[in-house]
């Protein structure tokens, strides 16, 4: 189903996420499906060649802090597509710059009928903060419904505080990049009055340089005949 064709009250059901489950500790070191093919989890979770296939994984984006490198790494590249994402788990940390190259690996992968699997150390801040925003931007969200609707199938993600303001940033930048893509027009309209503004600006400029020149010129003949 095309998550644009989603009414507000499906909406808000799959926000609220399956009754049916019960989370215990263990699940933790699981993942879960937070999207349709796609899944969550920590470390744990990409260790398992049979419980990948068993999900139907095609796909994995693996992203870790650069000092995790002997632990969190591609495994089973020979069965498996993988994206490495080297980046600090730290509150300074630019989400934001490297989240589009991630979308893109999952949009296509899913484009294909693929699984994707995203996860990093512990599933608990790193990783689920692209799910998130990822999830923002498919279903169409705001923020918050979006942290509720991973939070209520994987229940122990918490970002942490610098990477929960990259979240809340997240919201308007998709919002303007989807407004653009629906009025291209407009976007081109705005460019060409900006450019023409600009140009009148630049015209103004010259013009009042050259009328000063002109005025010095005069006073310099007028000093000379005095």
């Amino acid at each position: 189903m095309d998550a644009t064709a989603y009414t507000q009250d499906q909406l808000r059901e799959l926000i609220q996420g399956p009754s049916d489950v019960e989370w215990t500790y263990e699940m933790r070191r699981q993942c879960q499906e937070i999207l349709p093919r796609l899944f969550l989890g920590p470390l744990q979770a990409s260790k398992s060649l049979e419980a990948l296939q068993s999900l139907g994984i095609t796909h994995v984006v693996c992203i870790r802090d650069a000092k995790e490198a002997f632990s969190v790494r591609p495994r089973f590249p020979e069965h498996f597509h993988y994206m490495v994402l080297d980046v600090q788990d730290s509150e300074e940390q630019n989400l934001i710059r490297l989240f589009p190259q991630a979308k893109q690996f999952i949009d296509d992968a899913i484009a294909k009928g693929g699984c994707v699997l995203v996860h990093c150390n512990g599933g608990i801040s790193l990783s689920p903060s692209f799910v998130v925003m990822y999830t923002m931007q498919y279903y169409g969200l705001s923020w918050e419904d979006a942290l509720h609707l991973v939070q209520n199938r994987r229940y122990c993600i918490s970002p942490n505080g610098g990477f929960m303001t990259q979240i809340k940033e997240y919201e308007s930048i998709y919002k303007a990049k989807n407004a653009i893509a629906s009025h291209p027009q407009q976007g081109i309209v705005s460019v060409r009055r900006k450019r023409s503004d600009e140009d009148d600006e630049d015209h103004i400029q010259r013009e009042g340089a050259r009328n000063k020149r002109i005025l010095i010129d005069d006073d310099d003949d007028d000093a000379m005949e005095t």
